[in-house]
Parts: C-alpha cells; structure tokens; sequence
C-alpha cells in the first residue's frame, strides 16, 4: 500500500478531476490511471508540473524514442525500481527496442547488440543513476557519437527525471499495477 491513499479513478477534487481528465483526453477516454498518477493527483499542482516536464521528454525530444527508453530502462534496472521498469518496457519494444536488447541490458558492455550511441547513453543512464552526476569522459562520448549539445541537454535530462521518478516511487512506496508483474522477469 503506497503512503499516499491512491485517489479513485475518478476524483471529487476538481483540480484532479480536471487533470485525470487532461491525462484521458491525450490517452484515451478507456485509459486505466496508473497509480503513479493517482497519487500524484493529491498535490494537483504538483501533478501538473510532471506532466509538463514529463510527457515533452517522452514525446516531444529530438533524440530517439528507443535510445531514450534504453536509458530509463537501465536506470530502472540500476535503481531496482520495478514499477518504472514494467511501465516503460511495453513502450520500449513499441518504441523499436528489440527483445535481445532488453535481455542483454544489465550486460550491456559485454555484448555487441548496443551500437556506440547506445553505449554512451547506457553510460549516461548508470552514472546519473548512481549520482552525483555524469562523468566528464561520458558528456565527450556522448558528443563523440554525434549528439549536439542540444541532443547532450536532452538526454541528460531525461536520465535526470527518471532518477527523480524512481525516488518518488520507492519512497512513496506505489505498488505495480496489476497485469505489469510478468515484465518484471526481464529485469
């Protein structure tokens, strides 16, 4: 049980109502909230700011879909939070991450299935993960395999938010959804 009381579905609160009902509008009126969400939506402000910073590093980046979702599954896999890892796996292989790559993750430097981007931005993903930040040898990889300073800003914020999302997890205690379970064999 998290913490927080998870809001029902379909909030009294109009600020969370009203948010719920934004997250519906851009998934679809049949969208299940994720508990995430649900315990979000008690501090609607608070909820709004995610979205905000959230669904443009998921949606809106310059940088590939793929090589972003390999970052926040190895952050995920590097911080042991289960309920990133299931959510984000199904939109990694949507997004064109293969099966392989997935089951080779926690052994990346030891397989030829990452190609020199992805290496650097798994880097990027355990060093930021583990704090306090990245190395200077990874941001001079990173520009090395082609990523501008724009592509660098991106990527390094994104690995950011998503440590940011596993300490809000874990520390809010929120439970995995059921039906994500079986995802988590792969982590």
């Amino acid at each position: 049980m998290p913490r927080i009381p998870l809001l029902p579905e379909h909030p009294e609160d109009a600020a969370a109502k009203a948010l719920f009902d934004h997250v519906r509008a851009a998934r679809g009126a049949g969208f299940k909230m994720p508990y995430l969400y649900r315990v979000l939506g008690t501090a609607p402000e608070m909820f709004r700011a995610w979205l905000d910073f959230a669904w443009p590093l998921r949606l809106n980046a310059r940088t590939s879909r793929p090589l972003r979702e390999l970052l926040i599954l190895r952050g995920a896999q590097v911080a042991g939070t289960a309920y990133e890892w299931a959510h984000h796996l199904p939109m990694a292989l949507e997004a064109g991450v293969s099966d392989a790559q997935i089951d080779a993750l926690a052994h990346w430097r030891h397989t030829d299935l990452f190609d020199a981007s992805e290496r650097a931005v798994l880097q990027l993903a355990e060093e930021v993960t583990l704090g306090p930040s990245a190395s200077e040898a990874t941001v001079t990889q990173l520009k090395a395999c082609g990523f501008d300073n724009a592509a660098v800003v991106e990527l390094v914020l994104t690995a950011s938010f998503y440590v940011c999302v596993s300490r809000f997890l874990q520390t809010m205690e929120i439970e995995l959804e059921p039906g994500y379970e079986a995802h988590l064999a792969r982590m």
